[in-house]
């Protein structure tokens, strides 16, 4: 072993263990990786950073951006509300679940396809009587199989294009034949046994709803000699902070109904204030403030007027993961309240604007009808649709299809080169105000552009000082006398456990040059290597934090960091076996 392999051994070996720890964010972990070889002198100056332009880093991007447009244009959410008339049978939910979920990750972000379609799934789950967690394990592990089907299903995909050997990347449909084998056969097998795998957490009560807003809606009235008349809404929920936790949903003065007033709003003797609370803080704020209790009004009131309460989910990249309501102050800054909060399918006790809140957490939010849909997306909510929010003023189905279907076709009739006509579209779809530059910008994950960037030259150092071909020769020495077919096995397999524990993207990186060594020593072709660890890169069933679309679903589901090996286990098998035949078949 060489200094130089030594020293890009050490980094990696750090840098793994640091992706695992999990207490420094991945893409920091990166830069730092990539700074360690810089330093080392392992990659030139002039090369530090071209990562950062590589033409996969540009088509993750692209790809991110589009997503955004068909979700924004309602292509999703036109599949998502047909699903309501499957029926009620677990079996034939989780198989249509499923096989819509895998088929639209084929072509958009998987972890944006299962977001849409998990909020459907919770609410079938809901209606059935029965634990979501049977619907969302399986979701999320379609959305993982479908994301193999094409080169833009999931970042590993173009990312190992980008790695084939002979000048030409692998093209859109060049991993359908295998990708569409372990799919076909995963989405059977979960719809006919793996959901009876999968835990159950709460069952539900078929006429019991998550949130009852009734039972804690009461009126408080502004009585003559109340210290708060003439002062503002914002005064009244300041003093009242420490002591009670309550959400004002509305304000009656005279004739008129005010749903989600300002806080900036001029309270008035005789003003009646629709608030939530629990028992406790209701009779904090009478005592402290002077207020007089009212009546009780019933869940009409509260969806009257211009005001609308719906259920959220939080998202992996909400702003609001680790923070309360209140020091986010979403009333003041996003026009919502927090009425209520759900974890693992049941209710939380506590003080609302205190609990912090986690991915997956269901809320109950209250907002102005035209604003809510927005405020909801500017904090990486996703509505649930029982109650009827969907996402997208503007559903240009068919225009945002038009330019996906005109990228999709100069990439396979070869006019234009993936990253140029997927750029292309994403412009277009920004052009025709499918989606603003902010929503674009926001649709990129930039902490995932971080990480390909600054791990693509760190990949190029292993290769480059021959540390790949190191490793690849140990790999031989070690299943010397096996057969190519079982060293594809061990390599996919090597990798799925690799991307269990690291971003997927940074697994692909890692371990494609890898691949490529091993495949010159075994005399294989190297696409058959590379696809080998495509697949395995994103075939991640074993633990959350694999990948976002395992942690999406954990809160909502009810799932304990060990659940996920009843149906992983089998899972991954299965794809090892259909997977290997199938690129010996196809790529050898």
């Amino acid at each position: 072993m060489t200094t130089d392999q030594g020293i890009v051994f050490a980094v990696l070996l750090i840098t793994l263990g640091l992706f695992v720890w999990n207490r420094i964010r991945f893409d920091l972990v990166a830069m730092l990786a990539l700074i360690a070889v810089a330093v080392a002198g392992l990659v030139p100056t002039n090369e530090l950073f071209a990562g950062f332009g590589h033409p996969a880093v540009i088509t993750v991007a692209a790809v991110l951006v589009i997503s955004q447009g068909l979700v924004n244009a309602g292509v999703v959410d036109s599949i998502a509300q047909v699903l309501g008339r499957v029926g009620d049978r677990p079996a034939v939910q989780v198989a249509t679940l499923t096989a819509v979920v895998a088929l639209c990750s084929g072509f958009i972000n998987n972890v944006g396809a299962l977001a849409l379609l998990m909020p459907v799934a919770i609410w079938m789950a809901r209606q059935s009587g029965r634990s979501p967690s049977y619907l969302l394990m399986p979701l999320a592990f379609g959305s993982l199989l479908g994301g193999t089907m094409t080169l833009i299903g999931t970042p590993p995909n173009i990312i190992i294009a980008s790695y084939r050997e002979g000048g030409a990347n692998f093209g859109l449909l060049d991993f359908f034949p295998v990708g569409f084998a372990i799919t076909l056969v995963g989405v059977a097998f979960i719809s006919l046994i793996g959901w009876r795998l999968t835990p159950r957490r709460g069952e539900a009560d078929n006429d019991e709803k998550l949130f009852s807003v009734g039972d804690y809606v009461t009126e408080l009235r502004i009585p003559e000699e109340s210290d708060y008349v003439g002062r503002t809404l914002h005064d009244l929920l300041s003093d009242s902070h420490d002591d009670a936790d309550l959400a004002v949903l509305g304000l009656i003065r005279d004739d008129s109904r005010k749903l989600a007033p300002s806080t900036y709003q001029v309270l008035q003797a005789g003003d009646l204030l629709l608030v939530q609370a629990d028992t406790d803080s209701l009779q904090a704020v009478v005592d402290k403030a002077g207020l007089e209790l009212g009546s009780t009004p019933d869940d009409a009131a509260l969806d009257e007027g211009d005001s609308r309460i719906a259920e959220a989910v939080v998202t992996p990249d909400s702003s609001l993961i680790g923070h309360s309501a209140n020091r986010l102050r979403l009333r003041e800054r996003h026009g919502l309240n927090i009425i209520a909060v759900a974890r693992q399918g049941h209710r939380i006790d506590k003080r609302v604007g205190q609990v912090a809140l986690r991915a997956g957490d269901i809320l109950l939010v209250q907002g102005h009808d035209e604003e809510l849909e927005g405020a909801l997306r500017e904090i990486g909510c996703l509505p649930l649709a029982e109650r009827g929010l969907r996402f997208g003023i503007q559903r240009r189905i068919w225009i945002a299809g038009g330019i996906f279907l005109a990228a999709i076709g100069l990439i396979l009739s070869g006019l234009l080169a993936a990253p140029v006509a997927l750029v292309a579209a994403a412009v277009a779809m920004v052009l025709v105000n499918i989606l603003d530059t902010t929503e674009a910008y926001q649709a990129i994950d930039w902490s995932i552009i971080v990480l390909l960037g600054a791990m693509i030259p760190v990949g190029g150092a292993l290769e480059s000082t021959g540390g790949a071909g190191l490793i690849a020769s140990a790999l031989l020495s070690v299943g010397q006398g096996l057969s190519p077919a079982l060293l594809l096995a061990v390599l996919m397999v090597g990798t799925m456990l690799l991307s269990n524990v690291v971003n997927n993207a940074a697994a692909a990186i890692l371990v494609a040059p890898i691949a490529l060594s091993l495949s010159g020593q075994l005399g294989i072709a190297s696409d058959a290597t590379l696809m080998a660890v495509a697949v395995g890169a994103s075939c991640a069933f074993l633990t959350p934090i694999g990948h976002q679309s395992n942690a999406l679903v954990m809160e909502p589901g009810g799932f304990s960091f060990g659940d996920y090996w009843r149906l992983g286990v089998p899972l991954s098998a299965l794809v090892v076996a259909v997977a290997v035949p199938m690129i010996l078949l196809v790529w050898a």
